[in-house]
């Protein structure tokens, strides 16, 4: 399921967002104080999204969480639409907005990508909204500033930093995002993760009874070790209770942002810098 951000009236859109009196607004309504407020709003659908996804939000969903109808929402966020962007934009503020450089840059990128990887695993949903059409709140905004402000470090002019902003944010939301599709896979499908992957290896031996000479390098991978960097990153851990694709897909995290930091280390040394 994705969703496209957007979708709403734009000049409520962006005044909601950016907390500016727009039209309808109850704020500037006379009266006595609202009941509820966009604020109080944004969360209850965060908490909706967080725990059913997506496809369980609703107007109503939400109203219902708070002890509201959903008419009663609609003098505050005019639609499902205003909604998702308020919900996105509020969601990015839980993520730190500078980092120590005393470190380094490197440092500072993997603590940063270490923070986005977590963020997505508490807000699945934010995964299912589209990146084709920035939701353009401030705390999009301060996303972009704070790893702009990390990338400043390395001295790689604008046009290569830019390449990097997206690069980073695509492998940390490409890489997580099996991860929290497997979590929510058993709870769909009714079908636990070992017993779906049982069922089908043992399939395989029987419709393809030549897999290794058909295969040769999927096997090879397999039997000669896990690890394409050749360390030892992939030997199991005693501790790790986690299922098996969680704890792989995070070692191919790791791994695949070692390499990219190699790479803007490679890029530096070519700058001269």
């Amino acid at each position: 399921m994705v969703v496209f951000a957007g979708q709403g009236d734009v000049q409520r859109t962006m005044a909601l967002l950016w907390r500016t009196a727009g039209p309808g607004d109850p704020r500037t309504a006379p009266g006595p104080k609202p009941a509820l407020s966009v604020d109080m709003i944004v969360d209850a659908a965060i908490a909706v999204a967080d725990a059913e996804g997506m496809s369980s939000l609703s107007m109503r969903a939400v109203g219902e969480r708070l002890g509201r109808t959903a008419m009663a929402l609609y003098t505050y966020v005019p639609s499902k639409g205003e909604l998702v962007d308020l919900m996105y934009d509020r969601a990015l503020a839980e993520l730190p907005r500078g980092y120590d450089g005393e470190a380094g840059w490197r440092a500072a990128l993997t603590r940063w990508a270490g923070d986005g990887w977590a963020f997505y695993l508490r807000h699945p949903w934010v995964l299912q909204v589209s990146q084709a059409r920035p939701v353009l709140g401030p705390n999009e905004y301060v996303m972009m500033e704070t790893l702009l402000g990390v990338l400043r470090g390395t001295g790689l002019g604008a046009p290569v930093v830019r390449r990097l902003v997206g690069t980073l944010i695509y492998f940390v939301r490409g890489t997580v995002q099996p991860v929290a599709e497997a979590r929510q896979a058993a709870t769909a499908t009714g079908v636990p993760d070992q017993e779906w992957w049982d069922g089908r290896s043992a399939q395989i031996a029987q419709v393809a009874p030549d897999f290794a000479e058909r295969f040769p390098m999927v096997v090879w991978l397999g039997t000669e070790g896990a690890s394409p960097l050749g360390d030892e990153a992939d030997e199991p851990c005693p501790d790790d209770d986690r299922p098996y694709m969680e704890a792989e897909a995070e070692k191919t995290f790791q791994a695949g942002l070692t390499v990219l930091l190699d790479g803007i280390e490679a890029a530096m040394r070519r700058a001269g810098l």
